[in-house]
Order: C-alpha cells, then structure tokens, then sequence
C-alpha cells in the first residue's frame, strides 16, 4: 500500500472512530464530567466567597475533594476516562474539518477556525484528565503552584517573558469571548436543537447566558494574573483559578462579585449536564 493509500486508510478510520456511537456516548460521560469539575469550583469559589474555603477553588480542589470522598478513587478514574473520551472526540472533530483545509474562503476559514478549536478543547480536557489521574494515584498538586512552576520555566526560554505575556493577553481574549458568547447567545448556533422542548431550550438559554460570562469573568482575571506575572518577570503572580478567584474577593464588594462568578461557573457546568444530552451542530 502506498503512503498516500495508507494516510488516507488511517483517516478513513479515524472518522470511522468519531463517528461511532461508543465514542459518542463516552464524549457525554466527559462533558457530564466536566460539568462535575465546574460545580466543584463553584462550590469552593462559594465557600472561599463566605469564609469556609479550605481547598485551592480550582480544577486541583475539586479534584481533591473528589479524592476525599466514600467513592473518591473510583469517581476520579471514571472522570478521567470521560474526559480522555471527550479529548478523543475533539480529535476526530479536528480530522472532519480536515477536509476543509485545503478549500477556499470562508468553507477553508471555518474549517481552520473549527480545528483550532477543537485542539484547544482535546489539550484543556487531556490535561484535566492528568489533574483526575494523578489525585486517583495520590500524586496530586495544587494547580497554582503548577502554574508557577510552568511560568518559571518558561521565563527561562528565549524571549519566555513574551510568551508568558502573550498567554496572558489570550486568556483574557477567550474569557471575553466567553463573555460575548454568553450575552449574544452564540453558544446555541452550536447544539442541534432541533428535538429540545421549547422548555428545555429555555433552560439552555438561560444556563448559557449566566454560565459563560461567569466562567469568561474568573478565565480573564487568570489572565490578567499571568499577563502582570510576565510585566513583573515574578512567576509568583501567576496563581491560577484559585488566585484569580481570590483577587475578585480582595475588590470593593468582592464576596459579591465572588459569589456571582461561582454562580456563574455553577451554571455552566449545570450547561454542560445538558449540553450531554444534545448532539454538536456541525
């Protein structure tokens, strides 16, 4: 078989792969699970906002408070396993809008756009998926302290205070873009809804438009943090979730502003719950 043969055979099959209901169904497993992961950090978010915080309010606290539970191990593998099916699925997003690359104008701009996406997603929930598997193992960290950590590191490659203040800047860009996403409503042009109630696309709605700018408000701040972290060149500044969140309690009004940010990314993660339950728009 020739090479050509051969690459077109493995992506025959990878479609194959995305395309199969097992797949599909673990893809809902992982974003029920990555709901789970949001209403963790709302709820610590909520305990840190009224004084009974004691986990990071992060991915590494949820996680942790997953570990500390009855079923604690069991749960963090079955997490884990659902948001590597997730990732896998994002994947095969990736080699369906493959086709797409080699067109022309806005066919050729959406499928770079959707591609783009989809590796950003499968990267956020592989790396979720590590944070799940190294608590189930007891080798969990705190995730602000990998981040400062991460930050050191990469202040010492060439030019790595650029690229820690560019991180920065587009964390902040896709936090406002979860903010417009959830004000404009945008985020239904991407779940079929052609089977929803008129009840159950309400409850979308109303999810998504509270959701995604409570989750885009904490994303920009943690960008921010990184952004003053690489003006500073003090990787100490770049604290995570948990730092960010801690800042919005440290403004004028912050158990507020903190309280309406953890019902936000309670909110969205109730969006993913249902979000499980109905296929992409593609």
């Amino acid at each position: 078989m020739s090479a050509q043969g051969a690459a077109g055979s493995a992506l025959r099959t990878a479609r194959q792969a995305g395309d199969s209901d097992g797949l599909e169904h673990l893809a809902r497993v992982g974003l029920v699970a990555y709901g789970v992961v949001h209403v963790l950090v709302a709820w610590l978010a909520l305990q840190l906002a009224w004084g009974g915080g004691g986990e990071s309010a992060d991915q590494s606290g949820a996680m942790e408070t997953l570990a500390e539970s009855p079923l604690g191990t069991p749960l963090l593998w079955v997490l884990a396993v659902g948001l590597i099916a997730l990732a896998a699925w994002q994947a095969a997003e990736v080699l369906r809008w493959r086709r797409g690359w080699s067109a022309t104008g806005k066919a050729r701009t959406t499928a770079v756009e959707k591609s783009g996406k989809a590796i950003v997603k499968a990267v956020i929930y592989v790396a979720l998926a590590v944070l799940a598997v190294r608590f189930a193992t007891g080798g969990g960290q705190s995730s602000s302290q990998q981040q400062q950590q991460t930050t050191a590191g990469v202040f010492a490659w060439p030019a790595g205070r650029w690229l820690v203040g560019a991180a920065g800047l587009a964390l902040i860009a896709v936090g406002a873009y979860h903010v417009y996403k959830g004000v404009t409503k945008r985020f239904l042009k991407e779940i079929d809804t052609t089977d929803c109630s008129r009840a159950a696309i309400r409850l979308v709605t109303r999810l998504g438009q509270v959701g995604f700018p409570g989750k885009g408000i904490a994303l920009a701040v943690v960008g921010g943090l990184l952004a003053y972290a690489a003006i500073t060149f003090d990787p100490s500044k770049a604290r995570g979730l948990d730092g960010a969140l801690r800042t919005l309690l440290d403004l004028p009004f912050g158990q507020i502003l903190l309280t309406l940010v953890a019902v936000g990314i309670a909110a969205f993660g109730a969006f993913c719950f249902v979000r499980a339950r109905y296929p992409e728009r593609t």
